[in-house]
């Protein structure tokens, strides 16, 4: 079983499978760098969350077509000790020969000679097996440290982890918040019993959970924001990793604020009432 910890900054950590320690809240970039008059503050707010221990950084080569991973480049520009810096291949690029190749393009944009994290985006028609090699050859190489998988189902990881070399697997990166909880029936279990941590992305639904009146009284009625109590109810797990975007330091400030707040059985329980947990298995949920 996974377990966590609390770093310097005193922001609460997931132990991945080698034994080391990130921190449980991280941050996003799916978005970003779509609008260039959105930049300066994206890079600010990227890094005001280093500076308040959120120094898992999740990118792709997907989002804005790289623009998102030399955003992030920048932004950790003289920085790049601090982080634990994740990036995702496109299933399209899962050949051996292209997964290298795309690799060392993401290391240009994020001008890294390494990625800490390397995921396949999602499955496509290339062998998981072909895959795979090439995440060895790139860790063999010091150009990754740890691989994983994305929006992969319980059966798609139990394929995986019965691989050569597929015991490696590092973590699985799904969506799961309050409105998308199918995860929870047999996915979330099943990978902490196995002590393969969990990445929930868009933990807050894209902002869209923020509307909601119930969640918003509910939050009131502790002190936090809409957001803090999602994310809060999502970092409830010891080892689940959330990796929400925002878009401005405030907004990040908002976000670390999440980590501090417990939740009481009642408030779980009425969580429960107002997004009811799964009954039966669900397939997985993308965005």
């Amino acid at each position: 079983m996974t377990s966590g910890g609390v770093t310097r900054e005193g922001t609460r950590t997931v132990r991945l499978p080698s034994g080391e320690q990130v921190p449980a809240l991280g941050q996003g970039t799916w978005g970003w760098a779509e609008d260039r008059s959105r930049r300066d503050q994206e890079v600010a707010a990227l890094r005001h969350g280093l500076d308040l221990g959120l120094t898992l950084v999740d990118t792709a080569e997907m989002y804005a077509d790289g623009g998102a991973e030399e955003l992030v480049g920048e932004a950790v520009a003289g920085r790049r000790d601090e982080v634990f810096l994740v990036s995702k291949v496109l299933p399209d690029h899962g050949r051996r020969r292209d997964t290298l190749r795309a690799c060392e393009a993401s290391l240009r944009r994020l001008g890294t000679d390494h990625l800490d994290l390397y995921l396949l985006h999602w499955r496509g028609r290339v062998p998981l097996a072909e895959t795979l090699e090439a995440f060895e050859t790139l860790v063999a190489a010091g150009k990754i440290r740890y691989w994983g998988v994305s929006n992969f189902d319980t059966a798609d990881l139990a394929e995986v982890m019965g691989l050569p070399g597929g015991d490696a697997v590092t973590t699985d990166q799904v969506l799961y918040n309050l409105t998308r909880r199918g995860v929870e029936y047999d996915l979330l279990p099943w990978a902490q019993a196995v002590g393969l941590p969990v990445m929930a992305y868009s933990p807050v639904e894209q902002g869209r959970l923020l509307a909601d009146g119930h969640l918003a009284a509910l939050a009131a009625g502790l002190g936090a924001t809409p957001a803090q109590l999602a994310l809060a109810w999502v970092l409830r797990h010891p080892h689940v990793v959330a990796i929400p975007r925002a878009g401005t330091p405030g907004h990040v400030e908002e976000n670390r604020a999440a980590v501090d707040l417990r939740l009481t059985p009642d408030v779980l329980a009425a969580l429960d009432e107002l997004f009811p947990p799964p009954t039966q298995k669900v397939p997985l949920e993308v965005l």
